[in-house]
């Protein structure tokens, strides 16, 4: 095996992945992380924590602003899992020393708590994991303020780098924050060509994740299985629903913003197929909200797959996975 076979190969093996973000975008973010850091330091200063308490809570807002301005539109920088992430975890960790007491052996429960309510809430953010550190090894200083460290300067940071990154990414088109912010007022695909005509490939990914010019928290082999998992997913489940039924739910089986689950509120039957009628609601998706009517194979035509909605996930009526919530 050639010293380049080598190289590639253990490159891929510690998880080195190839940045296609432009340079002026990597400086973008170092940008948006110090002004954010520069501020959190600095009303951390004014909250009386110990010396020891303010680096440590620096350092777990350092973290958040890793995400907010390198990863913007990740999963894992949201507005909710920031906030709630920080919040909830400090406020286990507080209420760990309050009862167990403040021990190397209590952080650890402190930690893991943290990730399960995390998991369960629906705000994982790495970060969150030092703030309930901090509110067990912070020192005297976050032990004396109990609960009240969940104000000041957990939230008060917390306020300040979301406000941070609210402005600062909008300065800049493509890196609108809220990631919602961004993929709803950002210019629809011009597609003349059905989707059901299209055959994805890999380059055609690396080609999109370019354009972006935003770093992807997804690596290229687990962006390649998962082409491959939606494909066989896909192949599965060709053919449209046989009836379709007043209350029931429909998905149009696309990806992205051309996706959209239909629920046929009312229909007028008759024997005469053009005043079959179904009268519809979107309810996710492209144009959410918004209502129509068609004739009952039309929406048959349109409709790719029945769905049903659990806790706030849209699934195939057998049971598999369809979209988005």
């Amino acid at each position: 095996m050639s010293l380049k076979a080598v190289i590639f190969e253990v490159s891929h093996w510690l998880g080195i992945e190839r940045n296609q973000t432009s340079h002026s975008e990597k400086l973008i973010s170092a940008l948006g992380a110090a002004m954010a850091i520069t501020l959190t330091a600095w009303l951390s200063l004014q909250s009386g924590l110990s010396s020891d308490g303010q680096l440590l809570i620096i350092s777990s807002m350092g973290a958040s602003a890793v995400l907010l301005f390198a990863v913007p539109h990740g999963a894992l920088s949201q507005p909710w899992p920031v906030l709630a992430g920080h919040l909830i975890s400090a406020f286990i960790g507080i209420s760990c020393v309050q009862f167990l007491a403040a021990d190397l052996w209590t952080a650890g429960i402190a930690v893991g708590l943290s990730v399960a309510a995390m998991y369960y809430l629906k705000c994982i953010h790495p970060p969150g994991g030092a703030s309930a550190l901090t509110a067990v090894v912070g020192g005297h200083t976050v032990l004396e303020m109990g609960y009240g460290f969940l104000l000041s300067p957990i939230l008060l940071n917390v306020i300040a780098i979301l406000l941070i990154a609210v402005s600062f990414n909008f300065l800049f088109a493509w890196r609108r924050y809220p990631a919602h912010f961004n993929t709803r007022y950002s210019k629809e695909p011009d597609i003349t060509v059905p989707l059901s005509d299209f055959v994805l490939t890999t380059e055609d990914f690396h080609a999109a994740i370019e354009e972006l010019d935003s770093f992807v928290d997804i690596t290229e082999e687990g962006l390649t299985e998962l082409l491959e998992k939606a494909k066989q997913h896909a192949q599965s489940n060709i053919e449209h629903p046989g009836r379709i039924q007043r209350g029931h739910f429909y998905s149009n089986g696309n990806i992205g913003r051309m996706w959209s689950i239909r629920q046929v509120i009312d229909d007028v039957g008759s024997q005469a197929s053009t005043k079959d009628l179904v009268i519809y609601k979107t309810v996710a998706g492209q144009g959410a909200y918004s209502t129509g009517y068609c004739d009952r194979e039309s929406f048959r035509s349109w409709a790719r797959f029945e769905v049903i909605e659990q806790d706030g996930l849209w699934f195939k009526r057998s049971g598999e996975k369809t979209g988005k919530s």
